[in-house]
């Protein structure tokens, strides 16, 4: 009998508590960059935990010392060049918004090192995030050419103002974990060693309270972010149009000469 995440290469999953459901993602010597398989399967994955009925809640974590080390050069640069891959990716980029902020089932990220790009996605749409004091987190968009788009537009305002949003989706200046709990970015920061006993503990609670009012609380709250949808839309087409443009072209020579062979960890997307 197959399971129903059996078929997944970038994710992987277990069950640290009854009804918990941990996924990692995983992209072995790239700081778990979102290529295209794991950008794929983190719009997909949503979609089945909502439909599982074993899940009560989840665990979103990256592998090893990072979360998320921003986005695939290759991806990026296949964008630029064929209308195909930027038309999926916008759909994805999309669908991976609403499906984080519509599964019923409470979210609990565990960010830790690099937090950038699909993976951030994840991370800070999570009902309840929670950072490491040495996470750094970044929005990459306007170092790699185009406008912070996908979750940023709606996400960083609501949770940490307008004014700390311009400045850091602006300028791309890095987050570390403690100063996000300070302006309200993440729900709650923890030493590195004690992160995912953390996020254990927040999501065993949520687990073990009454499904379908959790559910329903999580519901009502994420109808702010659905009001934002006109924003959201205008963004993401904004973010993708930069995508045919000369910025992006200097921001992907910029960051292939900063990246290290074996993605230096200093420089995330």
């Amino acid at each position: 009998m197959t399971d129903t995440y059996d078929g997944y290469e970038r994710l992987k999953f277990d069950w640290p508590a009854e009804r918990v459901l941990r996924v990692t993602m995983e992209n072995p010597g790239r700081m778990n960059a979102a290529d295209s398989v794991m950008h794929g399967e983190l719009v997909k994955v949503w979609r089945d935990i909502d439909e599982d009925p074993r899940v009560n809640a989840v665990i979103i974590r990256g592998a090893g010392d990072a979360f998320s080390g921003g986005g695939d050069l290759e991806l990026v640069k296949e964008m630029t060049q064929d209308f195909n891959t930027l038309n999926r990716v916008w759909k994805e980029a999309r669908d991976l918004v609403y499906n984080v902020i519509n599964c019923s089932k409470p979210v609990v990220s565990a960010m830790e090192g690099p937090a950038v790009g699909a993976g951030l996605v994840a991370g800070l749409l999570a009902d309840v995030s929670i950072a490491s004091r040495t996470a750094r987190i970044i929005d990459g968009h306007t170092r790699l050419g185009v406008a912070a788009g996908d979750h940023a537009a709606i996400v960083w305002p609501l949770l940490c103002g307008l004014a700390k949003s311009k400045y850091y989706l602006m300028t791309c200046e890095p987050v570390s974990g403690e100063e996000a709990e300070r302006i309200g970015l993440v729900s709650l920061v923890t030493e590195p060693e004690d992160l995912h006993d953390k996020a254990l503990e927040v999501a065993t609670k949520l687990a073990k309270g009454a499904p379908g009012a959790v559910r329903f609380t999580k519901y009502a709250l994420n109808n702010w972010l659905r009001m934002a949808g006109p924003t959201f839309d205008t963004s993401l087409a904004l973010e993708f149009m930069g995508f045919n443009g000369p910025d992006v072209q200097e921001g992907l020579a910029s960051l292939k000469e900063k990246r290290k062979p074996n993605f230096d960890p200093e420089s995330p997307l």
